[in-house]
């Protein structure tokens, strides 16, 4: 119940601030709007106010903008009402109401990030020598060593941060190091031997090795107070580095770095939503930006029937000076719908299979 509410409120207020970007573009440009709905299919509740039917429907993923103009043939709309018509705007208007779901979602990222930033601070690292986790089949693990152990010194030299800890075993070239720790109120020496193992990136691509012995330092975060220019620095590097990483992340499944088995659909979002309205409102709200940015991004994917499509179609009909054909705008539709329903098929699968190992412990 916990994931259901989670997914609702995350998913309800992301779709709503992407569609209300198409919304706002196109009022702003003079174009009719006729329906504004979260969700597709049969209508679950409606109300018209001026031009304007809002609806929340009864498939809730995703959402519309249905604009006056949008899908008739010029021959179609009356002279007078024109003006009004999503289709007969210049070609920079109509890419800017459809570039501004996305856009919007970029910047509700933005802002989200900015409200947790000045009013619960900057976070930082804490530089604690504790640690977290010890790898299975490490030099640390067959030398005794144990998450929570804080580490005092390595070789006598006194160790305060976990940087010293890293340079100590890397510096060490291969030899046997005395670690001073301490466990439960006792300080125990241990010899280990650490061991060249590979560096892995982000993406869990090698990117060198050197001399380890298999430790993580235990988690934790220290929040600084911010001023409101530090806070929206910080925002827009927060919002542009998850940018990068979503975008490297696409590439990385392209390349097949990353498998295709690690793609989640609605089920795993909703986990992961429950998951962390439980580890408190902050972690909510930092994997609400994080799915803002991931749904302003994926939308911009140059696929037939996103965003990104139509932006591309726009964009040939602003070189060529005029549209491109009807058989080849429907035949382009066509295959973005196969290629969605075929994703959307894929993530329910790797959903459900998780489901099924996770039940059999597998």
């Amino acid at each position: 119940m916990n994931s259901l509410i989670s997914f609702i409120i995350v998913l309800g207020v992301l779709v709503f601030v992407h569609e209300f970007g198409h919304f706002l573009f196109a009022k702003l440009f003079g174009v009719r709007v006729l329906k504004f709905s979260l969700g597709f299919g049969n209508r679950v509740v409606s109300r018209k106010w001026g031009e304007t039917e809002y609806l929340i429907s009864a498939f809730p993923l995703g959402g519309y903008v249905k604009m006056y103009g949008e899908t008739q043939g010029e021959g179609d709309v009356p002279l007078a009402e024109q003006p009004h018509s999503f289709s007969h705007k210049p070609v920079w208007q109509r890419f800017g109401i459809v570039a501004g779901g996305p856009v919007f979602n970029l910047l509700f990222a933005v802002v989200l990030f900015f409200g947790m930033f000045f009013f619960a601070g900057l976070p930082e690292p804490m530089d604690t020598t504790v640690i977290g986790k010890v790898g299975p089949a490490s030099a640390a693990e067959k030398a005794g060593i144990k998450p929570g152990d804080k580490v005092l010194r390595i070789n006598g030299r006194e160790i305060v941060s976990w940087e010293q800890v890293s340079n100590s075993i890397r510096e060490s070239g291969g030899r046997e190091v005395e670690v001073l720790v301490e466990r439960e109120g006792e300080q125990l020496t241990i010899k280990a031997v650490p061991a060249m193992d590979k560096i892995k990136n982000l993406f869990g691509e090698e990117v060198g090795e050197r001399y380890m012995l298999g430790i993580t330092r235990m988690d934790g975060v220290t929040y600084k107070e911010a001023t409101l220019v530090e806070a929206l620095k910080a925002a827009f590097v927060q919002t542009w580095n998850l940018i990068y990483l979503t975008i490297m992340g696409i590439v990385k499944i392209i390349e097949r770095v990353i498998p295709a088995s690690e793609l989640g659909g609605p089920i795993r979002i909703a986990e992961l939503a429950g998951q962390q309205m439980e580890a408190g409102w902050l972690n909510l709200l930092y994997f609400m930006g994080l799915l803002s940015v991931n749904l302003g991004i994926l939308n911009l994917l140059p696929i037939p029937v996103l965003d990104g499509g139509h932006l591309v179609f726009l964009t040939i009909e602003g070189l060529r000076r005029r549209p491109l054909s009807n058989w080849t705008m429907e035949a382009s539709q066509k295959v973005g719908i196969f290629l969605l329903a075929a994703l959307m098929v894929f993530v329910f699968y790797n959903d459900i299979l998780r489901l099924v190992q996770r039940w059999l412990g597998t």
